[in-house]
């Protein structure tokens, strides 16, 4: 295969500079895999591009990712329409007498609902943003907090999709005959999900205080525009009707049937969401909550207003395809392998597959990709592994938490009510603290 070099690293830079410009997320996607394409081969971008396209729209991750996506947005779509999102609203906001209990009530959610981060990053936004626009909480550090105890909170539960990922691949690398009591023993070095999840809490008493694009974003919400313009938020927004309110069971029943579902099936939240539709659908049916036309009006409008992430997600998953042939992995891992000494290792680990996963959008095949690379090198170099383990999970979190095409950011950002961009953009400050004090922690444990 044909590499590329440093110049692998200009169609990601292309769609840096163009979100940050145009703030627009998509176009700079797709801006980014075309000038990829362009490098490949200017003579056959269609043919190449078009396959690759097909390739990523036939992979069945991503058929996963669209049905899961798509009936979360039905099944958040039928709660807010039969009024039990208003009903959970009611009873918490009873017990939530200000904005930092607000946002601590979000973060306790999302330590409690740990198993996916798709399942955190959907059920708890679309659940607390009635509550933190009572205190006119802006939609992006909404979107922040419930982003911040999604896959950084995930990591560290030893029964959640990702430890199951990524126990199976440590098994696969042979470093350990039980991949999980390896993964178990690297939680504690997972040093930026544990920041990460800890400055959340500082952040909404105050103690750190909004920075940069979240202060003006804070400001707008204190004069009463919760949202970003440009936010199409209807199809999942709560609205008053004035009429009596459900039971809270007809909230809390489908989304405790979604959470038990989906770790009865191993941890397959696809499963989790259909058995959660199903009891939800018995259960406007005989209160005769909605009629039943209504019904699949309201969650066609759901699936639909899961598009733009999903297109987000698409173009995120195109553009890697085209990275992966430019050899921009294999070029970053071969720049920085000289620095991987026994101290220096698991903190070069974390920056470089903490750039890559921000780079590619991709956190979970990097790493299968990475593995083979780090592990053994780690083994040569006698560093101690469940160290190295856990800077390597810790970049991929770091991924999911900060890229603005990835998918924890784009479904946090749909769930709250902001675009990707807005949400990453003010999230960045807090995320960057959390990645240069992970930084350190990793030198000075790596030279203990």
């Amino acid at each position: 295969m044909e590499t590329f070099g440093l110049w692998s690293l200009f169609p990601t830079l292309v769609v840096l500079g163009m979100a940050i410009i145009t703030r627009r997320t998509i176009e700079s996607l797709l801006a980014g895999t075309l000038v990829g394409l362009l490098m490949i081969d200017p003579t056959t971008v269609v043919t190449q591009g078009s396959n690759i396209l097909l390739d990523v729209l036939g992979d069945d991750t991503v058929t996963w990712i669209v049905l899961v996506c798509g009936l979360f947005g039905s099944l958040i779509a039928l709660l807010v329409k039969t009024g039990g999102v208003l009903t959970f609203g009611d009873v918490v906001t009873r017990r939530v007498h200000s904005r930092a209990q607000s946002l601590l009530t979000t973060w306790l959610l999302g330590l409690v609902i740990f198993v996916d981060d798709y399942l955190n990053a959907l059920t708890i936004s679309a659940s607390m943003k009635k509550i933190t626009d009572r205190f006119k909480v802006s939609r992006e550090m909404l979107a922040y907090v419930v982003d911040s105890t999604a896959a950084p909170i995930c990591i560290l539960v030893p029964f959640s999709t990702w430890a199951v990922f990524f126990a199976g691949l440590l098994e696969d690398n042979d470093v350990a005959a039980s991949g999980m009591s390896l993964y178990i023993e690297a939680i504690p070095f997972m040093f930026y999900a544990w920041i990460a999840a800890a400055i959340v809490p500082l952040v909404a008493l105050g103690v750190i205080p909004a920075i940069g694009p979240m202060k003006s974003a804070e400001r707008r919400a204190a004069n009463g525009q919760l949202m970003p313009a440009g936010v199409d938020d209807n199809a999942l927004e709560v609205e008053e009707s004035g009429k009596r309110r459900p039971h809270l069971l007809n909230f809390l029943l489908p989304i405790a049937t979604l959470i038990f579902f989906t770790w009865y099936f191993e941890i397959d939240i696809l499963r989790g969401v259909i058995v959660a539709l199903g009891v939800t659908l018995v259960l406007i049916f005989a209160q005769r909550l909605l009629s039943f036309h209504d019904t699949f009006d309201t969650a066609l409008e759901g699936f639909k207003a899961m598009i733009m992430p999903l297109g987000t997600l698409v173009a995120g998953f195109t553009l890697k395809e085209v990275n992966d042939v430019l050899g921009l992995t294999d070029y970053v891992i071969a720049t920085v392998q000289p620095l991987m000494t026994a101290g220096m290792l698991p903190a070069v680990v974390f920056i470089t597959m903490a750039f890559l996963a921000f780079a590619t959008g991709s956190f979970w095949g990097l790493f299968a990709v990475a593995m083979p690379i780090v592990l053994p090198l780690a083994a040569s170099v006698d560093a101690h592994m469940p160290l190295v383990i856990g800077a390597l999970i810790s970049a991929s979190s770091f991924g999911s938490h900060a890229c603005f095409y990835g998918d924890s950011t784009v479904l946090s950002a749909q769930g709250s009510g902001c675009t990707p961009m807005a949400h990453a953009l003010t999230q960045l400050p807090y995320v960057l603290i959390a990645a240069t004090l992970a930084t350190g922690v990793f030198l000075v444990v790596g030279h203990l």
